[in-house]
């Protein structure tokens, strides 16, 4: 049976960029294009019209950016499989997109390979970040800025198992399949999860897990 195409909208204020991004990503299998966005209003309206299952937006656009865009997308449970495409790599909005809810930040210097992975990651429910951002999240993550000290949380183990899961971008379908659990059962766990921490995305609990060495990379 052939595989079912990822619907891709792209968001982004430069015609030039968006038309050269659609002619990449079309040579891409399994990849559809459905739509384009010129700034963050359009893109909730172009959003609720194609249904995409993935978005990929730029940060800085005109009548609204990226970062409110992403937070209602979010917010009304229109689209959460947003991936960042911008050509900034700081600190402040790299924080905001993540707080805001989007799964994946990539810079515009991405080659087509890396563009195409992060979808088909982030189309899984799973996190990407490039290698640069990864590397920002680190520095990020040791000086203690994306959430605050919570020193007198307790977890379950089994919450603790979840997130080390969560940190090796399993699905809830792949947690639950793990652990024994109904997918159900997961979700609500992870729910709970981000209630405690004060995380609006997986990525919070990423970033959680990580500077409370909950989870360590390379251990298993």
């Amino acid at each position: 049976m052939e595989k079912k195409n990822i619907r891709v909208l792209i968001a982004d204020d430069h015609c030039l960029f968006r038309t050269g991004l659609r002619t990449l990503l079309a040579q891409v299998k399994n990849l559809e294009i459905v739509g384009e966005a010129i700034n963050g209003q359009d893109l909730i309206r172009r959003s609720i019209e194609l249904s995409p299952d993935v978005i990929l937006t730029d940060i800085n656009m005109p009548v609204m950016d990226g970062i409110m865009a992403t937070r209602e997308l979010v917010r009304r449970k229109i689209n959460n499989r947003v991936i960042v495409l911008s050509a900034y790599g700081k600190e402040e909005p790299i924080l905001q997109m993540l707080e805001a809810g989007a799964l994946g930040y990539i810079l515009k210097t991405a080659d087509t390979a890396e563009i195409s992975e992060a979808i088909y990651t982030v189309y899984q429910h799973k996190p990407y970040f490039c290698k640069e951002i990864s590397e920002r999240l680190t520095e990020i993550v040791s000086r203690n800025y994306l959430l605050p000290h919570k020193s007198e949380l307790f977890f379950s183990e089994r919450e603790k198992d979840i997130m080390r899961l969560i940190c090796r971008e399993y699905t809830s379908k792949e947690i639950a399949y793990s652990l024994h659990l109904s997918k159900r059962t997961v979700e609500g766990h992870r729910t709970r999860i981000m209630d405690k921490i004060g995380a609006k995305s997986i990525a919070g609990i990423i970033t959680y897990a990580l500077e409370k060495e909950i989870y360590q990379r390379g251990v298993q």
